[in-house]
């Protein structure tokens, strides 16, 4: 018995210490890194979408700035806040970009209400806009 019990906790410490602590990170430091838009989901009726960021790459840097790069190669400069809420004894992390093309002078912003990583390399961003919701999928 003293065997078994040895070798559960000796399996138990393997599998902490070679998995990755990821989830244990806060959102702020998750994020960090680059990033590209993979998908966007649209569920709901009516409307057409308006998005500013439909595809592109990211850079997330640990002082809240980013740099965007769209589909045509634009590099835009800007911000980025994560915010936790608690509604309903559910938490909720929304996240706040902001993306200026200074060449142009075009600026691009959004606000997703809720985001969600569901893995190291993966997390998603919804945005409900009325009778719609659109899921942005984020991936490394």
């Amino acid at each position: 018995m003293k065997k078994l019990f040895l070798f559960f906790i000796s399996f138990c410490i393997l599998l902490l210490f070679g998995c990755s602590k990821d989830f244990l990170k806060r959102y702020e430091k998750r994020i960090i890194g680059t990033w590209r838009i993979s998908d966007i989901n649209r569920i709901g009726i009516g409307g057409s979408s308006n998005l500013p960021f439909t595809s592109g790459t990211f850079t997330f840097h640990d002082d809240g700035s980013l740099e965007y790069i769209n589909s045509a190669n634009t590099i835009f400069k800007g911000t980025w806040q994560i915010d936790k809420k608690v509604m309903d004894d559910q938490t909720y992390r929304s996240l706040q970009i902001t993306a200026v093309d200074f060449n142009n002078q075009q600026v691009l912003s959004e606000y997703y209400d809720n985001i969600i990583f569901t893995s190291t390399n993966h997390f998603k961003a919804e945005i409900n806009s009325n009778f719609q919701t659109y899921i942005t999928h984020f991936r490394r």
